[in-house]
């Protein structure tokens, strides 16, 4: 009797354990971690264009917005002629700094006919320092920097992973407990120990706000933010009702990676603006040609 209900406990810590490995393999990305990579990949080429740039003797041009013809293909437009041989490496530190990992294929095409001037693939950077094409004349004029990542095996997710574990423990677990082991002395009653609370996020009118799992939730409605909308929500939320200059908030959200970006600010606050349209109480006010407010009834 007890070797069956050994032999069954153990099939089904088993039959878990791999029910766990399922779950974990069949995960696929979920829309807002594509949408996060996009918007780092976004970052890093406007980082990279910055920097071109700059080192082209221009500091003043409009850096054009990327474009994104599909999943794993990002365009981006330069009005004027750049270094080559500079673009590997300040890419390459650009996805670094944005932690974006994954081979990608990099191409300079031309604006108006899109055909291929220059071009090299990451693994070339990575295997031998040096890229093909290097030290090439380039013509003058519009060209377009294009990256394109190479698939990659679908992202797990943390409750997927959580799910994995959690099925391994309940097996050793199983395991544990039907093993058969001496009974222990009993021990005397101790006192209980006080329970840990668990840090509180902010509450702005009806929303409550995690900035530490980037979460909004309003009413019985939660949303995942970005990192840089979660940043941005996270300074408004702690200067209620104050005015915050453009300066002061692309200081404090974007200039710790040095780019700066002033149409980012009207985008983002655009995001949050329909995020917290659900709650009355809460306003973001654009003052013209200052910045931004947001106003909180009753604060």
């Amino acid at each position: 009797m007890k070797q069956t209900r050994l032999f069954g406990l153990l099939a089904l810590g088993l039959a878990l354990m791999l029910a766990g490995w399922f779950t974990i393999r069949s995960v696929e990305a979920t829309p807002s971690a594509d949408r996060n990579r996009a918007d780092a990949v976004n970052l890093a080429l406007r980082r990279t264009a910055h920097h071109l740039l700059r080192h082209a003797g221009d500091s003043t041009s409009r850096i054009a917005p990327v474009s994104q013809p599909d999943a794993q293909t990002f365009r981006l437009a330069l009005s004027r002629s750049f270094n080559y041989d500079q673009l590997p490496r300040l890419l390459q530190t650009s996805f670094e700094q944005y932690q974006i990992r994954g081979t990608y294929d990099v191409a300079v095409l031309d604006c108006d006919t899109q055909t291929l001037q220059l071009g090299y693939t990451a693994s070339d950077l990575l295997a031998n320092e040096t890229v093909p094409c290097g030290g090439r004349d380039q013509q003058a004029g519009c060209l377009t920097l294009q990256v394109t990542f190479r698939e990659t095996a679908p992202a797990t997710s943390s409750a997927a992973v959580g799910w994995g574990l959690a099925s391994l423990a309940l097996f050793l677990g199983f395991v544990y407990t039907a093993w058969p082991r001496p009974t222990p002395e009993p021990l005397a009653p101790t006192a209980p120990q006080p329970q840990v609370q668990a840090p509180v996020g902010l509450t702005i009118g009806s929303v409550y706000f995690d900035p530490n799992n980037q979460t909004v939730r309003i009413g019985e409605v939660s949303h995942t933010l970005t990192y840089r909308e979660a940043k941005l929500l996270r300074l408004f939320a702690e200067h209620p009702n104050e005015l915050l200059t453009r300066e002061a908030i692309l200081g404090a959200v974007w200039e710790d990676e040095g780019v700066t970006v002033g149409r980012s600010v009207d985008v983002f606050v655009s995001r949050l603006r329909k995020l917290l349209q659900p709650d009355p109480t809460l306003k973001l006010v654009a003052v013209h040609g200052v910045g931004y407010r947001l106003t909180v009834a009753n604060w």
